[in-house]
């Protein structure tokens, strides 16, 4: 286990050394920007550090009001809902909306927290092959008898892939089903706007489509979050358990959202310079004859054959100053996967010196 002694960048303190950072989910460099510390701080002064009681007693404040404003707007929306963690926001959704479906239709590689929130009496549960719509059609034809809700990573944690909205919806509409989308990868980083997926696929909006998203990855800071119609967010507000029953998200984290918020809307190309960033890395990894997902996102894993090879790697490059995590996840996959996060915030210097220990550990060990 990495034991960090320091805030995180595009370099970390471990072990009293200094490594340059390909890991994590800080994707535009904002969880340690200095405007987002300095919000954090100034409202420890005037809040403290904890409101200490759920939303719905007395737990609210002015300024977690301000921060769904502001989540709306930065969604388009007409209003939004913030609570304790994005991992809650599946189970959130998957409450709320269990009226309206009596089966569920899932990616295989599905995150632990769409697959360990389905709600206990919806017992029709389907896994289609990943990604693959033909699968997915075929198995929504055979439970034609049953309301479907279709449930998907926008974009993969691990591979990096963009689920294929695209394709999906056509088979929601056909269908009749409902379809949530966990955006946590692609919140802020997606889309003209950095709305996520839906709006990758011009799809924001769309009908029966519901987005579950989070702060503590693009946006740098923590909670998750929804966005919708005035009367859909009333409806959790009013409905859900998580939500009424959870603390409060403390004054720090809500005012580094705020924060992080701002930044983002005042420069709208920060996700545009990250993808290019993402790309001319990946096409550089690819070169190197190292085995890759195609989509472009900020996640570039490196797929190997064998369990021993992809530890390896990883402890070469860290025993090189470089981190990048092999992932042993709780997630289905066909191979195993060395991680790399491309941050906003790396150097030429240091995506260079990756691309050197990459190439001096293929040659001797292979790529595949």
């Amino acid at each position: 286990m990495i034991i960090l002694t320091g805030g995180i960048g595009n370099y970390v303190h471990y072990n009293g050394k200094k490594y340059s950072y390909f890991a994590g989910n800080n994707y535009l460099g904002l969880a340690n920007h200095p405007d987002v510390k300095a919000a954090s701080i100034q409202s420890i002064k005037k809040y403290g550090v904890n409101f200490s009681a759920s939303r719905c007693t007395t737990g609210t404040s002015d300024i977690h009001l301000e921060l769904e404003e502001q989540l709306s707007i930065f969604k388009g929306n007409q209003n939004a809902v913030v609570f304790a963690s994005g991992y809650q926001g599946n189970s959130i959704l998957l409450e709320i909306l269990k009226s309206r479906y009596s089966a569920v239709f899932m990616d295989q590689f599905a995150h632990p927290s769409i697959t360990g929130n389905i709600p206990r009496d919806i017992t029709n549960m389907q896994y289609y092959y990943h990604c693959d719509v033909i699968h997915l059609e075929d198995l929504l034809h055979q439970h034609k008898g049953f309301r479907p809700l279709i449930i998907t990573d926008g974009v993969f944690a691990l591979s990096g892939e963009i689920a294929p909205l695209d394709k999906i919806y056509p088979l929601v509409k056909k269908y009749n089903a409902i379809l949530i989308v966990d955006d946590a990868h692609s919140t802020g980083i997606l889309g003209e706007n950095g709305r996520g997926t839906p709006e990758h696929f011009k799809l924001n909006n769309a009908e029966n489509i519901y987005q579950t998203e989070t702060m503590s990855k693009a946006l740098g800071g923590y909670g998750g979050f929804i966005s919708g119609s005035t009367e859909f967010i009333s409806l959790i507000r009013d409905k859900s358990t998580i939500y009424k029953a959870s603390t409060a998200l403390p004054a720090p984290i809500v005012a580094a959202g705020l924060a992080s918020l701002k930044i983002v809307r005042k420069n709208p190309e920060m996700h545009i310079r990250l993808l290019e960033k993402a790309r001319e890395l990946k096409k550089e990894i690819i070169g190197l004859g190292f085995q890759t997902t195609l989509d472009n996102t900020p996640i570039v894993p490196i797929m190997l054959s064998e369990f021993a090879k992809a530890k390896d790697l990883s402890l070469f490059l860290e025993n090189n100053g470089i981190i990048v995590p092999f992932m042993n996840y709780p997630v289905k996959q066909a191979k195993f996967i060395v991680r790399i996060t491309v941050s906003a915030s790396h150097t030429v210097d240091q995506t260079e010196l990756l691309l050197e220990m990459l190439n001096k550990w293929g040659v001797k060990n292979g790529t595949n």
